[in-house]
């Protein structure tokens, strides 16, 4: 009996590790707790100072780790 080969996978593989910017802030008009995501860290640092309005206000930037997928055809 001749020895069989696992089937190829069409799975998805890492190719590099990228970062997005997560801000979670405080918005004292409507009461809650917002998020935006940022591909830059400026810009996230630019919208979260801009939420700090007032003594209630406050905002934390995160650094969020993203992969870019290859999928392979069988």
């Amino acid at each position: 009996m001749a020895k069989k080969t696992a089937p190829v996978s069409n799975a998805a593989h890492p190719v590099e590790v990228q970062y997005e910017y997560h801000v979670s802030y405080f918005d004292s008009e409507v009461g809650r707790v917002q998020v935006e995501e940022f591909e830059d860290l400026q810009a996230a640092e630019r919208f979260a100072s801009i939420q700090l309005r007032s003594e209630d206000c406050w905002a934390v930037v995160e650094r969020v780790e993203i992969q870019a997928y290859i999928h392979l055809a069988a």
